[in-house]
């Protein structure tokens, strides 16, 4: 068995395809079917069920594909490592991060890093919680930022922050006024809310039962600035971190929410039993031992 035979396996099973994965690597058909029959016979096991229409993995498929991935991506990385051994300080790191959070405090601490380790190069991509989880369970992001309570199960965490929600609501609601209103107050409000791939829309949903109501959802985005333009429109009400609302420019105040308040938690994580670079290690050591400091230190 060859890498390239477990590099070909991992295509077939992310595009679905044969066809796709032999044309993803520059190869032929009959090539990719050939190296496919002879891995199976090495095994002596069947890693796609055949009677399907598509390429579904068996069991045996299923746990071939974890091994195949963490031995490929031990070879991906093995140029780096060795790197590192002689002193090379290098690499890339790619981060999945939410893109409800004030990043202020995350790229300080990005800022800070690479003065100590310049040869090391970042990846951000913007995702709802649900998608970055799934993200490092697949191995195309190596660590990312996730609501809490996540699964301590799949997860390494450390602690990030924890802020306020409040209700955003235009100037011209009848409870621009207030300071504080309690939630059920909301239940024939429209509510414009983040799409479902965020784990903060199910905290908002599950906390409008716990008041008695299910929310009336208008709209759904990915994007807090769009949702602020929609709450100035007057298309809806709704309900964010108090960090973002710091960061809102548009004709919205905010109002404290009581009975029940709604808190949230950040953390950073990464995938447990699985091989972690030497340079994603270096920064997950140096961001816990700077984040405390930090926190106390930017406004």
């Amino acid at each position: 068995m060859e890498i390239k035979h477990m590099i070909y396996f991992i295509e077939i099973v992310k595009t679905g395809s044969m066809t796709k994965a032999a044309e993803k690597l520059f190869i032929s058909q009959p090539t990719i079917s050939k190296l496919l029959r002879d891995l199976e016979a090495e095994l002596g096991v069947e890693l796609f069920d055949r009677h399907k229409r598509q390429m579904v993995l068996t069991d045996a498929g299923k746990a071939f594909l974890q091994q195949a991935k963490e031995i490929v991506r031990l070879y991906e990385n093995l140029p780096t490592e060795m790197n590192n051994l002689l002193g090379i300080r290098q690499g890339h790191i790619k981060i999945g991060l939410p893109p409800i959070m004030n990043v202020r405090l995350f790229i300080h601490a990005l800022g800070e890093f690479h003065e100590s380790y310049p040869d090391i190069s970042f990846e951000l991509l913007e995702n709802g919680s649900k998608r970055i989880e799934e993200s490092i369970i697949n191995d195309e992001v190596d660590v990312g930022i996730t609501v809490l309570p996540t699964d301590t199960e799949t997860f390494h965490q450390f602690f990030l922050l924890e802020e306020q929600l409040k209700l955003v609501i235009p100037r011209s609601h009848k409870f621009a006024g207030r300071e504080r209103i309690k939630l059920i107050e909301l239940k024939e409000d429209h509510f414009i809310l983040f799409s479902e791939d965020f784990i903060l829309n199910d905290r908002i949903t599950e906390a409008c039962k716990t008041a008695g109501f299910i929310p009336d959802v208008v709209a759904e985005s990915s994007q807090w600035n769009f949702i602020e333009q929609m709450i100035s429109a007057s298309l809806g009400v709704s309900i964010l971190p108090e960090s973002i609302i710091d960061m809102l420019k548009e004709d919205v105040v905010s109002v404290e929410i009581e009975d029940p308040s709604i808190l949230w938690q950040l953390a950073i994580i990464w995938k447990k039993n699985s091989y972690i670079s030497y340079v994603t290690k270096e920064w997950l050591k140096f961001m816990q031992e700077q984040l405390m400091f930090l926190r106390g230190n930017i406004n």
